[in-house]
Order: C-alpha cells, then structure tokens, then sequence
C-alpha cells in the first residue's frame, strides 16, 4: 500500500514514530504483522485484494511485480512454484 493512501500514515516504529517504509497494515510497533510472509504470498494476497476492487488480471499482475523489490523481501530468496 502506498504510504500516501494509507489512512494512519504508515506504519510505527517501537518508538511510536511512523514507519517511512511501511505501512500500519504489515508492520506495527517495529515488527511485520505477518512476520514470515513471504514476497510470492504477499503477492497473493495484493493480487486478491486488487481482483476484488475488480482489477483485471493482467493488471494486478503489472501492480505486483515490483514487490520482491521492496526492503522486507530484498535478501529474502525467492522460491519459483514448483521448485522447493
């Protein structure tokens, strides 16, 4: 979700302060929501939620793509349907 949509600005840090990375749906009091989600279940679910506000397909698809690029999943490998 972009930061700029998300209606209490993002997520918190332990602190209180808000999270400039995430927003207040993943992560909450320094911590991910769904700590071992990974990026191909996050894009599930992104894809879902996009399907339900009637997104096409090939849309949703183009939305997520860029997901394993965000900081939570940067050095989380990736595991391919099928291979492990």
């Amino acid at each position: 979700m972009p930061l700029s949509r998300d209606a209490q600005g993002g997520g918190t840090e332990r602190d209180g302060t808000r999270s400039t990375l995430y927003c207040s749906h993943c992560y909450q009091a320094g911590t991910f929501t769904m700590p071992d989600l990974t990026v191909d279940q996050m894009r599930e679910r992104v894809m879902q939620k996009l399907r339900e506000f009637h997104f096409p397909g090939f849309l949703a698809r183009f939305m997520t793509r860029n997901l394993a690029q965000l900081q939570r999943w940067r050095t989380q490998p990736r595991v391919e349907p099928g291979h492990g």
